[in-house]
């Protein structure tokens, strides 16, 4: 190993109730790129805060070192100072600012109060070349993609003449393409003699571009491993970060499939401000009783959009089409006239849409069907607790109690308390959208679990998802998607990797094409 940058040793970090990291250690080499896995609430992202000073110094237990000097970060910004920048899973940009105000926001390139924009836009450009895009420093963030974006915050984080830099999970809401992109940049700055630390999830990818991965479990140091020439095994990450071998990652199923329960006809929807251009085009599909279904497609493909415009029209102007249960037509309006019809649609974007951070766990699962809890009029919380504590149990959510407050819950169990809300609603159709984004692979297995289970009790299960193994270890059939269309349907015995990549970037001019 190359001499060390960092040093943590002996970290400890409580919270009320909670001791969330019990004499972590973790060593970074010069120049290298090291990964941290662990379960959700492993303590990955405490550790995290701790180095770049989001908890300061005095809130914790242990010592850093960092280029061999002792380290007493009491803020962020005094380890940015040091070379210590972090780029968080949420990125932190202005959207209706430009990628050189971004970069330079609140560390502007400014003499006696007044900025130098000349200064600015010269080195933003010669920053937005180096991390390898090529729009101009004028451009809005709000006109970027999200890869994109991801890539200004690496910028950003270069025009702090960045020394070692922490990414939490940099690729969870990228497409392949994208996800290569940034990994090729981050092996760009480890031959520059920057180091990285890669929180991950992805264990291809921490295979790929790692050098050594430290594994987090319960809040304690598991072991470092070394990743040499011939790579580490997933299998081998995987029993130190849950404490024994995933033999299934998928559960075996036998699936007992019955009659065509939910259909959607020529559906078609145009974007919500641009009315020319159409974001779903014709689709048609059907799940049947007790089958898990996937919709597979690259970003900007129309899947989100196709599930959201479905449930309530909650996204996009509705131009045609038509939905159908058990064969008879229904109206899907209004999100209150979906759930009415038995349709639950677990968003994307659990943060932001599908649950409220700040209440707690009781209240999130009981949103989606409060008339079961109320009386008179008034919710009975003593009921509405105790259906919470049922879920907790059953789903594994680790959590102290049902009154824990949502948002300080790991990705993992934020995700079963939606799961959760929805199961509680007792809907016939479940739309599930990306289910596993940006959680470890032991909440993973319990979620692909109650996927199964739910499909066992004979609901229609509509997945969509961006990992390819998954919807092919889950689904019993899968459609494809590409500009609108549906390009293509698969079973599960004929689907591959390779069939689906090629039915997914089909031209929609040929959208009657099938394998």
């Amino acid at each position: 190993m190359a001499r060390p940058v960092l040093e943590m040793r002996s970290i400890s970090k409580a919270f009320p109730g909670v001791k969330a990291l019990s004499g972590v250690d973790l060593t970074v080499g010069a120049g290298e790129v090291h990964a941290v896995c662990g379960e959700n609430g492993a303590g990955k992202s405490t550790l995290m805060k701790v180095l770049s000073g989001v908890h300061p110094h005095g809130s914790y237990e242990g010592e850093i070192y960092f280029e061999g000097e002792p380290c007493h970060f009491r803020d962020i910004r005094a380890s940015e100072q040091r070379g210590i920048v972090i780029i968080h899973q949420e990125l932190a940009l202005v959207p209706y600012l430009s990628i050189a105000e971004n970069i330079f926001l609140g560390n502007e390139h400014a003499t006696r109060g007044f900025i130098s924009w000349h200064r600015t836009l010269t080195h933003a450009a010669a920053l937005i070349q180096q991390v390898g895009l090529d729009e101009s420093p004028h451009t809005r963030i709000a006109d970027l993609g999200v890869g994109k974006q991801q890539l200004v915050e690496i910028a950003k984080a270069l025009a702090k003449r960045v020394k070692l830099l922490i990414l939490d999970e940099p690729t969870a809401a990228l497409n392949d393409a994208d996800s290569r992109k940034l990994l090729d940049l981050i092996l760009e700055l480890k031959a520059q003699g920057i180091s990285c630390i890669l929180i991950s999830h992805k264990l291809n990818e921490i295979a790929r571009v790692a050098d050594a991965v430290t594994v987090l479990r319960d809040g304690r140091t598991i072991e470092t491993l070394a990743i040499g020439p011939d790579g580490i095994s997933e299998e081998r990450i995987i029993r130190g970060m849950v404490g024994r071998d995933l033999e299934h990652r998928y559960p075996e199923r036998a699936p007992r499939i019955g009659e065509v329960a939910f259909e959607v006809d020529d559906w078609s929807v145009q974007h919500p401000i641009d009315h020319r251009r159409k974001v779903v085009d014709g689709a048609s599909l059907n799940v049947r009783r007790g089958e898990i279904v996937g919709i597979a497609g690259l970003m900007g493909a129309g899947r989100t959009e196709l599930a959201m415009s479905v449930f309530g029209r909650s996204y996009g102007r509705w131009t045609g089409g038509r939905v159908r249960l058990h064969g008879r037509e229904i109206r899907t309006r209004t999100v209150p006239e979906a759930i009415g019809h038995g349709i639950a649609y677990v968003t994307e974007d659990r943060k932001q849409l599908g649950l409220n951070l700040g209440d707690d766990i009781s209240r999130n699962i009981s949103l989606s069907a409060l008339g079961k809890v109320a009386r008179r009029g008034w919710v009975d919380r003593h009921e509405e607790a105790r259906i919470a504590e049922t879920f907790r149990r059953t789903m594994n959510i680790k959590a102290p109690s049902v009154f824990a407050e949502t948002g300080k819950l790991s990705g993992g169990n934020q995700q079963k308390v939606v799961l959760s809300k929805w199961i509680f609603a007792d809907p016939e159709v479940l739309i599930l959208d990306e289910p596993t984004r940006g959680i470890d692979i032991g909440a993973k297995a319990e979620i692909y679990t109650v996927i199964a289970e739910l499909a066992a009790q004979g609901r229609a299960v509509l997945v969509i998802s961006s990992e390819l193994p998954e919807l092919l270890g889950l689904c019993d059939r899968i459609y494809t998607m590409a500009e609108g269309r549906i390009t293509g349907e698969v079973t599960r015995a004929e689907a591959t990797q390779e069939s689906l990549m090629r039915l997914m970037t089909m031209s929609a001019a040929y959208p009657d094409k099938q394998v």
